[in-house]
C-alpha cells in the first residue's frame, strides 16, 4: 500500500483509503441496505492489515452504527495495530432525509458524540456534511467553532465535504480548510475541469476524492437491469440513469483492465491515483473481499500518461461529459 500526505500539515494516510457509509447498514432511501456488523468489523480489520490506515465516516452513516463499528475495531483498547488508523467524520447533517445543522452548540455536540462512539480522544479531520458555502460566509463563528475544537486537542485539523469539485475548489480559496472532499472518478472528471486539483497541488489542500467507485457502477459488476434491495439510495435513480452509468467503466477504461489482467474497480482507482493533487479515494467497501480488490489497486501503481490521456479524451467526447451523476434527494425521515 502507498502513502500520500492528507494536506502540507496532515498525517501520512493510504492512498486507497475506506469509505465507511455503507457498513451504517439500513436507512430508508440513504443506504446500500442491510449489512451484517460481523462481516463489517472483519472488513475493517482486514483493511488495516492491508496497511489501508485512512477511514471516512459520518455521525450520520446509519445514525452513528458506522462510527460505533469504527470505535470496536480501532478504538481505545481495541488493540495497538489500531492506533495507526486515521479517521475522519462528519457534522452537521445529523440524520439522511432530515434537517442540516451547523449551529456551533450542534457542533460542538457532534464532536462529543462521534469521540464516544469512535472510542477516542481526539478525532483526526472533523468536516463540515456538505455545508452551504453562503452560511459559513455570512456566519464566521461556524468555522471559529472549528479553531475551537482544535485549539481543545479534540480535533487535529478541519475540513469541508461539500457538494460539488466547483464548491470545493470555491471553499479552498475562502476558508483555507486542510482537507476538502469531492467526487473524482472516471466517470465525473469535474474536478479536472474546474481545476480542483491543480488548486489542492498549489495549496497544499488535502483532496479526498469521494465515489472513486460511483456508487458501484465503476465495478462492473452492476448491469443495466440491477435491481437493489430495500433501503437502497439507488432505488432512487432512473432506469436510463443505471444504464448509462452501468456501461461507463467498460466504455472509458474496459481495454486497459483487459490489457493489464485487472479488475474494471481497480483501474478506476488507478485512474484516480494517477492525479497527485488527490490524497487518498475513499471506495465503499462491504466485505473482506472488496478490500482485497480495492486495496490491490494502490500497488498496480498509477496509470501511465497515455492511459490517462486516452480517458480524458473518451471522456470528453462520452455521454458522461454532459450529463455527471446527481443523487436524488433522500426521502425526509419521520
Amino acid at each position: 500500500m502507498r502513502n500520500r500526505k492528507l494536506g502540507r500539515t496532515g498525517p501520512v494516510v493510504s492512498e486507497v483509503g475506506y469509505g465507511t457509509w455503507g457498513i451504517g447498514g439500513f436507512v430508508a432511501g440513504a443506504s446500500y441496505g442491510e449489512t451484517d456488523d460481523a462481516v463489517s468489523r472483519a472488513a475493517l480489520r482486514r483493511a488495516l492489515e492491508l496497511g489501508i490506515t485512512f477511514f471516512d465516516t459520518a455521525d450520520a452513516y446509519g445514525d452513528g452504527r458506522a462510527e460505533a463499528l469504527l470505535g470496536e475495531c480501532f478504538g481505545k483498547g481495541s488493540g495497538a495495530a489500531a492506533g495507526s488508523a486515521v479517521v475522519a467524520t462528519k457534522a452537521g447533517h445529523p440524520r439522511f432525509g432530515g434537517p442540516q445543522d451547523f449551529t456551533p452548540a450542534h457542533i460542538a455536540r457532534s464532536a462529543e458524540g462521534s469521540l464516544r462512539r469512535l472510542r477516542r480522544e481526539r478525532i483526526e479531520l472533523l468536516q463540515l456534511h456538505n455545508p452551504p458555502l453562503d452560511l459559513l460566509r455570512a456566519r464566521p463563528e461556524i468555522v471559529g467553532t472549528l479553531d475551537e475544537l482544535k485549539r481543545a486537542g479534540k480535533i487535529g485539523a478541519w475540513g469541508l465535504s461539500t457538494k460539488t469539485p466547483a464548491e470545493a475548489a470555491a471553499a479552498i480559496r475562502e476558508f483555507a480548510p486542510a482537507c476538502v472532499q469531492a467526487n473524482f472518478n472516471l466517470a465525473d472528471q469535474r474536478a479536472l475541469e474546474d481545476g480542483l486539483l491543480d488548486l489542492a497541488v498549489s495549496t497544499g489542500t488535502g483532496l479526498i476524492a469521494r465515489t472513486p467507485l460511483a456508487f458501484g457502477f465503476l465495478s462492473g459488476k452492476l448491469g443495466a437491469d440491477a435491481e437493489f434491495p430495500e433501503g437502497d439510495h439507488r432505488r432512487n435513480w432512473s432506469k436510463d440513469r443505471i444504464a448509462q452509468w452501468a456501461r461507463a467503466s467498460r466504455t472509458l477504461a474496459g481495454d486497459i483492465a483487459a490489457r493489464d489482467g485487472q479488475s474494471l474497480a481497480q483501474v478506476a482507482l488507478r485512474f484516480c491515483l494517477s492525479h497527485p493533487g488527490v490524497a487518498t479515494t475513499i471506495p465503499g467497501m462491504l466485505t473482506p473481499a472488496e478490500v482485497d480488490e480495492n486495496a490491490a489497486a494502490s500497488d498496480f501503481g498509477p496509470l501511465g500518461a497515455a492511459d490517462v490521456a486516452k480517458i480524458r479524451a473518451l471522456y470528453a467526447g462520452s455521454e458522461f461529459a454532459s450529463a455527471p451523476v446527481v443523487t436524488p434527494k433522500t426521502p425526509v425521515r419521520p
